[in-house]
């Protein structure tokens, strides 16, 4: 296994260096170090021995060069169980290094601080850092490298059972781990001297090299199904109110369903400034509706298909209390998702243990830029994240001879930001500021209407309805009409729409163009 006997000690996040180098010395380790870390250890009363003492070349540059050196970098490449490699070393005077103890500088804490300059950032660019965790994890099989401080214990202890030796599983394991964390770094730097490219014009909106930046943050219990394995990631560097970044404050572990049903519920709820009850099953909105009162809007959401609410994921986009929770107890829930909740609500909700409470603080818009990916076989798809619903409420354009009413304007604009949620092809029936009927997911748009009004639970005459696409011929509006529809607003854009608009017409509908389709996939 190769004992320890030589380490260099550089770090960043100081914590719990001290007392890992201390013990390291006390196995007979020698110590090299360099600049804050060396002065940290010293003042400690750790031996070290200074980087520069070793390469005969003191720290330059305000400390940009001090470990890109033969004499550190030989020590950590050269081979233990190569004679060619043994004598150079010998020859040049270069002795090996057995252990690397760094973490990098901080370049994303720095860089997220809202007043971070460019120069700030760029000078928190680590470059011996990541040079010598490379150098130390190529050569893996005789040189130990950490870079994780929640590592020391667990390291101290083996070196402690085994002679001041670590097996070559545990130096593979933190090899693995090195090259990560130097792989996380790059992208970080990366995506943030990209958007700073973006800023002045430098690159196109989509770079040549897309590289996500996502860490685990756990494993599932299981993918999709039973038998797929799944994981959970978070994005680095996004810290807006998400699902992704929600308080989890009681229940089961959420699973791969749990957190997609989950997002797409807060996602839509997120769309509304009054407050909001979205019910969402199999990542389709079976529920939504808006009311002064959230009780209210969660029994209007619930009972929009009440089959299909029982065992659904909640979110509310405003506080939910008492009152609410004692009326959302009385169904079976998966999760609840809310920027807040009472400590009396929470009484309420912990006699049901199992259910998943889920506390992601104040709704905002998400940021300008935002970008969603689907991912394909062998590929990636790359687009803007829909945000544009606004703009195509303040410009909607009356096409039906019968203008709408300022009741139906009003619910028109409430069904087609629920229609942007659904999955098309997606019809949307609406009363005031609550679904009636949903028909989500169908290969034909005549089909979704047939769906939406077998879900209906109460009378659907007087209702209007939403399109997230154009109607390719007019069929979808004559269904619509059997069953009372009196106003309709869908993207338009269709060679059919002037045979549309007529039906319309024929029935005393007013119809609405947004201009703008949402499709859902």
């Amino acid at each position: 296994m190769g004992q320890i006997k030589r380490a260099i000690v550089s770090v960043s996040d100081k914590k719990g260096i001290v007392d890992f180098a201390r013990k390291l010395t006390g196995m007979g380790v020698s110590i090299l170090s360099t600049g804050g870390t060396s002065k940290i250890l010293k003042e400690a009363g750790v031996a070290v021995t200074d980087i520069s003492d070793v390469t005969g070349v003191p720290e330059m540059m305000d400390g940009r060069v001090k470990t890109l050196h033969p004499k550190v970098h030989g020590g950590l490449l050269g081979r233990r169980n190569n004679p060619e490699h043994v004598r150079q070393m010998e020859e040049k005077g270069i002795e090996p290094i057995d252990m690397v103890v760094i973490n990098l500088y901080p370049f994303e804490a720095v860089t997220s601080k809202p007043d971070c300059s460019f120069e700030d950032a760029i000078e928190n660019i680590d470059i011996g850092g990541p040079s010598m965790i490379r150098s130390a994890s190529k050569n893996f099989e005789s040189v130990a490298v950490i870079t994780d401080p929640a590592d020391y214990d667990g390291i101290l202890k083996e070196m402690d059972s085994s002679d001041s030796s670590l097996s070559r599983e545990t130096k593979f394991r933190l090899a693995r781990k090195a090259f990560a964390t130097t792989a996380r770094y790059d992208t970080l730097i990366s995506n943030y001297l990209d958007k700073k490219a973006e800023k002045t014009e430098e690159t196109v909106h989509f770079p040549e090299i897309f590289v996500p930046k996502f860490e685990k943050v756990q494993h599932l219990r299981y993918g999709e199904n039973p038998h797929q394995r799944g994981a959970f990631y978070r994005e680095l560097g996004f810290s807006g109110a998400s699902v992704s970044r929600a308080r989890v404050i009681q229940g089961k572990e959420m699973s791969y369903n749990n957190y997609l049903d989950a997002n797409s519920a807060l996602e839509l709820a997120r769309e509304f400034e009054e407050p909001t009850a979205v019910i969402v099953k199999h990542n389709n909105p079976c529920g939504v509706a808006s009311s002064d009162d959230l009780k209210e809007a969660y029994c209007l959401a619930r009972d929009t298909d009440t089959i299909s609410a029982f065992g659904g994921v909640i979110a509310f986009n405003t506080l939910v209390d008492e009152y609410v929770a004692e009326e959302i107890v009385k169904t079976f829930v998966e999760v609840i998702i809310a920027p807040e909740f009472t400590d009396d609500a929470l009484i309420l909700f912990r006699k049901k243990g199992n259910l998943r409470l889920l506390e992601v603080g104040p709704l905002g818009s998400l940021s300008v830029g935002s970008m969603d990916f689907k991912r394909i076989t062998g590929g990636l798809l790359l687009q803007d994240m829909d945000s544009g619903i606004n703009m195509d409420i303040e410009n909607l354009k009356v096409v039906s001879a019968r203008p709408p009413t300022e009741e139906e304007l009003e619910t028109m604009k409430f069904v087609w930001k629920v229609c942007k949620h659904v999955k098309s092809n997606a019809i949307i029936f609406g009363k005031e500021r609550h679904t009636v009927g949903i028909g989500a997911g169908q290969m034909s748009r005549v089909d979704s209407v047939r769906l939406a009004v077998q879900k209906s639970q109460v009378e659907i005459k007087g209702c209007v309805m939403a399109s997230d696409a154009f109607f390719p011929f007019r069929d979808s509006v004559d269904e619509a009409a059997k069953v009372g529809i009196t106003a309709i607003i869908h993207p338009g854009g269709s060679i059919k729409d002037q045979e549309v608009i007529k039906a319309a017409d024929e029935f005393d509908m007013a119809m609405v163009l947004t201009g703008v389709r949402h499709f859902r996939h």
